[in-house]
């Protein structure tokens, strides 16, 4: 059978007067035939007629994980989500001494069943046999991780299909085993024998250490975060794994993310000098500040117009609730700065209305976009070239929280593609 490489196409003649455009983008397949597009399923899980034709049943059953469906019926590959404890926010006062601590990693969570890996929602995670070699035929949770900042990169590779050789830069991270003991120090230690004995060669036990009191806690979230890290989690001593959000899990960043309107631009010096120094923006209750970091040299040229709201993250409030240490996420379309998500003297205001975003990639033969917008615990996207309606896809999260966050990173991933944001069409 024939196959496609990655970046390639081919035309298939179907029951329409249009052929069907097979791909290969990135190790992910797809056909733009009505059976193809119409799936209710993650679009790495998608298979027809067609790709069936070119590559062979046993290839795509290979690919999406899974029996191929039935030829007449819609496809039904994939497999319930994973049984997964979730984390909950550190509310700044449960006493953390004696808790096991270790760094928050900003990669891709995946759960290994014994036999495949699995993303946080059920959907396959392709990893190549040798990736897996080692790994116990019983239950790990963990993460895909390469480095510290180095997020975009880790999607890139363990969303393809291809099973490539990029995934030997990924390393699978464990910091828990859901079926070995009854306590955690139980699990931890199931983790290191499984390591020392097995030798797997992509799988690594996270480092945990005990936390013995608040200063001990600053001084390592300090560390990690100088270094580029997200933050701290934070396991509870004695606690078992349960399923969904759990107080006996934290998480803890020193960053906070807010929106505010941006009232003012000041002049770059030295490098910048030409282009943008620094925004002036203004929360809702009037205080005004100025976010000069975070910038890259594309949005200094075309930076922020006056009168948009943008996202900035910063560390603390000072005295007068001005942010302290902000820097510039990105550029918030169409939202109103009086919805900003900020807390101010003690109290948080949320946004009580979801704003869409929308995104262009305009070169060579690519002319398409992408929007994405989050409503309460949903996130819905939708794709294709300009001047058609594109592909809708919706995911529901546990709660804003997530849905929020799980956003803000697919949106950084266009950014690091090259997209341009623009206004959407009203």
């Amino acid at each position: 059978m024939s196959d496609l490489q990655d970046g390639e196409s081919v035309e298939r003649q179907g029951s329409g007067s249009k052929p069907y455009v097979l791909k290969n983008v990135g190790g992910v397949y797809s056909c733009s035939c009505p059976a193809w597009c119409n799936q209710s399923l993650a679009i790495e899980n998608r298979t027809c007629k067609h790709l069936r034709k070119l590559r062979g049943d046993e290839a795509e059953a290979a690919r999406i994980g899974g029996a191929l469906p039935v030829r007449a019926q819609a496809s039904k590959v994939g497999v319930p989500a994973p049984p997964l404890l979730l984390a909950e926010r550190w509310d700044g006062v449960t006493n953390l001494a004696g808790w096991w601590m270790s760094e928050k990693l900003d990669g891709v969570r995946a759960y290994w069943t014994g036999k495949l890996f699995v993303s946080r929602l059920g959907n396959p995670l392709h990893a190549p046999d040798w990736f897996c070699a080692g790994l116990p035929n019983q239950p790990l949770d963990g993460e895909f991780w390469i480095a510290r900042k180095k997020f975009q990169r880790t999607v890139g590779i363990v969303r393809r299909q291809d099973k490539t050789e990029l995934w030997k830069e990924v390393r699978f991270r464990v910091f828990d085993a859901p079926e070995s003991g009854d306590v955690f120090e139980q699990r931890l230690r199931t983790i290191l024998r499984i390591v020392q004995k097995n030798r797997p060669p992509y799988a690594i036990a996270h480092e945990h250490h005990l936390c013995t009191n608040l200063d001990t806690l600053r001084r390592e979230l300090a560390r990690i975060e100088a270094l580029g890290g997200e933050g701290l989690m934070l396991r509870q001593p004695g606690s078992k794994y349960v399923v969904g959000r759990s107080l006996t899990l934290l998480k803890i960043k020193s960053f906070h993310d807010a929106e505010a309107r941006v009232v003012g631009h000041e002049p770059g010096a030295g490098r910048h000098k030409g282009r943008l120094g620094a925004v002036l923006a203004e929360l809702p209750d009037g205080t005004k500040f100025a976010v000069g970091t975070g910038f890259s040299d594309a949005e200094r040229t075309h930076p922020p117009p006056i009168g948009s709201t943008i996202t900035f993250r910063y560390q603390e409030l000072t005295d007068r609730g001005a942010p302290r240490f902000p820097s510039y996420v990105g550029l918030r379309a169409g939202a109103a700065a009086s919805a900003s998500p900020i807390q101010q003297k003690g109290k948080t205001t949320m946004p009580n209305t979801t704003s869409q975003r929308r995104f262009e990639f305009v070169g060579g033969s690519s002319d398409k976009f992408w929007e994405i917008q989050v409503a309460g615990q949903e996130v819905h996207v939708r794709f294709g070239r300009n001047g058609t309606e594109g592909q809708t896809h919706t995911k529901t999260f546990p709660d804003e929280a997530e849905a929020k966050e799980h956003a803000d990173k697919l949106v950084q991933e266009k950014f690091g593609k090259g997209y341009v944001e623009v206004n959407c069409p009203s």
